[in-house]
């Protein structure tokens, strides 16, 4: 498809020129292969260094997809059972009343759980096993599955200890060794290594167009003092912090590609999770007690749906992240889409470059 190729990579270039975006990437893949691979603009202002498609960007909550899929791994490796209460695999979990919680409860964010344990500070968060005992002896404001909550960060350390607890490896070297290495992505971390640092783009905003957290997200569930989030994930050591929620650093080529291992055309012969385990996975989850404002979630992947980035096909699945970073799959059209940028802004570019995306995918099938 090189006319989408072209189309997007006059987009990037376009929104660079205008101003409205400062470095971004697009990768797409259709049908398990790489169609689109562009990239533009500036990837760090105080060092002039340009945006390559070997860029490495923050990307937030884009990493919760990638933790969904690695604990899905698991439940098909039958290690696992999401109805299962995550006290029989992690006891200490069971304090303050969570014996009833369960791994569902954690992936569709329904547990109770979201906000973030008191008096914490930025040495502490990326201390996982102070952490993990923090975690657990937190209190569930709810009862479990009653109502939805974006657990922005609790996610990544509740699902992150059950996959330690279950697997026996810590969080990072499992994505690497069963995510990455067998899709052959060099490119995808959770926890930032010393030696790519230096590939890192730095993150900014604009301070006409700052890019609000959302409004359904309780304010303890993202400590103050990590905001604004730009300035907090600029630092080494929150880069270097193993937050399966939200730490991830990773190039758009690298997440389309996973991505596009989880649809059944899969990538160059591989795919992470069978066809009825995805069915399974991206069944949207309610509440018992229904909302208005009730998210299009599943068992940790957003789903496509009215005012969803991926369309509206519910079978769509994926995961945005704070600034703008995307990431999702839609079966139905053998489609993998990932965006990464640097400028965090309320200007909605990244939703305009994935409908593109989408309509000329659309044109191309017809």
């Amino acid at each position: 498809m090189p006319q989408l190729e072209q189309a997007i990579q006059e987009l990037l270039d376009q929104l660079v020129v205008d101003g409205d975006e400062r470095g971004l990437q697009v990768a797409v893949y259709q049908d398990g292969k790489l169609v689109v691979d562009a990239w533009a603009g500036v990837a760090d202002i105080n060092t002039g260094t340009r945006v390559t498609g070997d860029t490495l960007f923050p990307v937030f909550s884009v990493t919760k997809a990638m933790t969904a899929t690695a604990i899905h791994l698991l439940a098909e490796r039958d290690q696992l059972d999401y109805d299962q209460p995550i006290c029989d695999i992690w006891p200490e979990f069971a304090a303050n009343d969570k014996r009833g919680v369960t791994i569902r409860h954690a992936m569709n964010h329904t547990a109770g759980l979201a906000a973030m344990p008191a008096n914490l500070n930025h040495q502490q968060l990326g201390d996982w096993t102070f952490m993990v005992k923090a975690i657990a002896k937190l209190h569930p404001v709810h009862a479990p599955g009653e109502h939805m909550a974006y657990h922005a960060m609790t996610y990544g350390w509740i699902l992150g200890e059950i996959l330690c607890r279950v697997d026996g490896r810590h969080f990072p070297d499992f994505i690497q060794q069963e995510l990455n290495k067998p899709l052959g992505i060099e490119d995808l971390f959770v926890s930032t290594p010393d030696e790519v640092e230096s590939r890192v783009a730095w993150l900014e905003e604009d301070v006409d167009e700052a890019t609000p957290l959302p409004e359904n997200l309780g304010q303890e569930a993202v400590p103050h003092w990590v905001q604004p989030l730009h300035k907090w994930m600029n630092r080494p050591d929150a880069r270097r912090a193993c937050i399966p929620a939200s730490s991830g650093i990773m190039s758009a080529r690298a997440i389309a590609r996973h991505m596009a291992a989880l649809l059944p055309c899969g990538v160059d012969g591989v795919t992470l999770l069978p066809s009825e385990r995805i069915r399974l996975a991206t069944e949207r989850q309610y509440p018992a007690q229904p909302s208005e404002n009730a998210m299009l979630m599943s068992l940790g992947y957003h789903i496509g749906g009215p005012g969803s980035f991926m369309g509206e096909n519910p079978h769509a699945f994926g995961h945005g992240g704070h600034g703008g970073s995307l990431a999702y799959a839609d079966p139905d059209c053998g489609l993998a889409f990932a965006l990464t940028k640097n400028r965090f802004n309320d200007k909605g570019n990244q939703n305009k470059i994935a409908e593109l995306v989408r309509s000329l995918v659309d044109v191309a099938s017809a």
